[in-house]
């Protein structure tokens, strides 16, 4: 079966783009390896209508909206390559090949976790990446910055949006630089310059939040009870292997349409920016699909004339 689309990737990009294509009678497979990037999140926030939805929920919701559809399909397998050429893709998984006119790359990226003891079995529950996503919650709490190099140092003053109390931690990794320095001198951020040897967390069932206290190499210990973090990214095997140009920075490059430099094959989500949420996936998935769909539907109402 030749598709009018497959869409890689079930979070909230694909799910949308997958709704507005249904819905405008197109042939959709939607492909999902069910390991969503934000698996680490108890609630999503921001989404208006969908806020403190448990991401799993909140995909239940989306997949049993699309059940009206039934050009719309969606399969447990994993993308593995995308071959062929525009209108004629050959999408390979891990379980058969599938056929498509366009192929729409919702796949997130992969975020590459600080390596210090603690931040895997904290990441989600004390350790955020995002404060627009899970600030609120943690409102006025002691905070903790695990600042990854020198440009980003100045980001400890946003954070001060949620709370007063910020401590911006360098590992030791570089020099702070004098202007920054003094800029968070003066709104009262504390700059720890000394390496971390772990994070300290409660033990399970305890009261409290679930982070005690950064420790240092020298045994020392700054009670934090939230820690963000801002960790580098890199695109999936899939997108490296698809051949589509990515920036300076490592994002997947789109045009307005969301077509990626490799024609036929768009892009939307995490992958292509730095601004990233589940809301505004959703939106740069169904401005996805309302491209793909426009190219489509002209381009067979060229070929029936």
């Amino acid at each position: 079966m030749l598709h009018d689309v497959v869409i890689v990737g079930g979070g909230p990009a694909g799910l949308s783009a997958a709704l507005i294509l249904g819905r405008a009678r197109k042939r959709v497979l939607l492909c999902d390896a069910g390991t969503p990037r934000n698996a680490a999140a108890q609630e999503m926030h921001g989404f208006v209508s969908r806020d403190g939805t448990p991401p799993p929920e909140f995909r239940r919701v989306a997949r049993e909206q699309l059940a009206p559809y039934d050009s719309v399909g969606i399969r447990q397998v994993r993308a593995t390559a995308v071959e062929g050429v525009r209108g004629a893709f050959e999408v390979q998984t891990d379980g058969e090949p599938v056929r498509a006119r366009r192929v729409l790359l919702c796949v997130g990226v992969i975020d590459e976790l600080p390596s210090t003891p603690g931040v895997r079995e904290l990441w989600g529950e004390a350790i955020f990446q995002c404060p627009y996503c899970h600030g609120w919650e943690v409102r006025d709490r002691a905070f903790g910055y695990l600042v990854p190099s020198a440009d980003q140092l100045e980001w400890a003053l946003f954070l001060r949006a949620w709370s007063p109390d910020v401590v911006a931690f360098t590992n030791g990794a570089f020099a702070v630089p004098a202007g920054p320095a003094a800029r968070l001198a003066a709104a009262h951020v504390r700059i720890e310059p000394r390496p971390i040897r772990r994070l300290v967390a409660r033990a399970a069932g305890a009261p409290g939040p679930r982070l005690e206290a950064v420790e240092l190499e020298d045994g020392a210990r700054v009670a934090r009870e939230v820690l963000f973090a801002r960790p580098g990214q890199r695109q999936t095997e899939l997108v490296v292997r698809s051949g589509v140009r990515v920036d300076e920075t490592g994002f997947v490059v789109v045009t307005e349409q969301m077509e990626t430099s490799r024609p036929g094959i768009y892009a939307a989500g995490d992958l292509t920016t730095t601004l990233q949420s589940a809301i505004l996936a959703a939106a740069a998935g169904a401005k996805a699909a309302y491209a793909v769909n426009r190219e489509l539907t002209m381009e067979g109402a060229t070929t029936e004339a």
